[in-house]
C-alpha cells in the first residue's frame, strides 16, 4: 500500500553530525582554564610575579585577557600545587620563598633523582646512554648569559631541563619522572629569582661528572655528585636572596 503524507511525515529524520563549531565552544571553558594555569605558573616560575604579589582577580584578567571563571579556576589549581597561597580576608598571593623549602626542595631532589639515577644505571641500555650524552652535549652548545631575565637565556633553560629530565627518565617509571620535573621546576623558582647575584661556577663540568658516573655504572658516585651539584646551587641561592621565616 502506497505510504500517505501523514506517514512520510512521522518517518523519523537521520541524526545529524555533531557541530566542530559545537564541539569548540564546549571545550572551550576546559581549554581557557588550562591556558590560564599555564601563563600563571610560567610567569611565577620566572619571576614575573614575584613572591608576596597579590593577585587580585581583576588585575590578572587585565593583564592575561580572560574572564573570571578561568582565572579563578587557575588559582585553585596552582593553589593546591602550592605555587601560590591563601589568605583570610585577603586573597591569593604568590607564594613566598623560604629558606625552610628550599632546603626541603634540594633533600627531595637529592632522594627522588637519586633513586632514579641508581635505578637507570642498574637498567641501563644504550637508548638512555645516547639520550644523555646527547643531552650533555646540546646543553654544552648553549650560551648562557648572567640574566636573571629567563628570555635571553632560553635555549639554554631548555637545554637544562631536558638534560635533568634525560638523567632520570631510565629509571623506567613515568610516576617518578613526573615528580622529578615538579620539583626541578620548583627549585628552578628560586635559582631564577637568584639568577643575578649567583657567582659563575662550572656547572658545565658538574653535569659533565655526573654523566661520566653514569656511564661507567657507579651508581653511588653519580648520586654524590648530583646531590653535590643540587647542594651547590642551594648554597648559593641562600647566600644571594632574603627570605622570610
Amino acid at each position: 500500500m502506497p505510504r500517505t503524507a501523514a506517514s512520510r511525515s512521522r518517518t523519523p529524520k537521520a541524526a545529524s553530525p555533531p557541530s566542530p563549531d559545537a564541539t569548540t565552544i564546549e571545550e572551550r571553558p576546559l581549554d581557557l582554564t588550562a591556558t590560564a594555569y599555564e601563563q600563571l605558573r610560567s610567569n611565577i616560575l620566572r619571576g614575573q610575579l614575584k613572591p608576596g604579589d597579590k593577585l587580585a582577580a581583576e588585575m590578572l584578567r587585565q593583564r592575561f585577557n580572560f574572564g573570571s571563571t578561568p582565572i579563578r579556576e587557575a588559582l585553585n589549581r596552582l593553589l593546591a600545587e602550592g605555587w601560590v597561597a591563601l589568605e583570610a580576608k585577603k586573597g591569593f598571593r604568590v607564594a613566598p620563598v623560604t629558606e625552610q623549602e628550599l632546603t626541603e626542595l634540594v633533600t627531595a631532589r637529592s632522594w627522588i633523582d637519586g633513586a632514579a639515577v641508581t635505578e637507570a644505571i642498574r637498567r641501563r641500555d644504550l637508548q638512555w646512554e645516547e639520550n644523555l650524552l646527547i643531552a650533555l652535549h646540546r646543553l654544552s652548545r648553549a650560551v648562557r648569559r648572567p640574566s636573571t631575565r629567563p628570555a635571553e637565556n632560553a635555549e639554554w633553560e631548555q637545554r637544562h631541563r631536558e638534560f635533568h629530565k634525560a638523567l632520570v627518565s631510565g629509571c623506567g617509571t613515568r610516576w617518578i619522572v613526573r615528580i622529578s620535573e615538579q620539583l626541578f621546576d620548583a627549585a628552578e623558582r628560586y635559582r631564577l629569582l637568584a639568577a643575578d647575584e649567583v657567582p659563575e661556577r662550572d656547572e658545565l663540568n658538574e653535569h659533565r661528572a655526573i654523566v661520566d658516573a653514569c656511564l661507567a655504572g657507579d651508581a653511588g658516585l653519580a648520586v654524590d655528585l648530583l646531590t653535590r651539584h643540587y647542594n651547590a646551587t642551594s648554597d648559593v641561592i641562600v647566600g644571594s636572596i632574603g627570605y622570610k621565616s
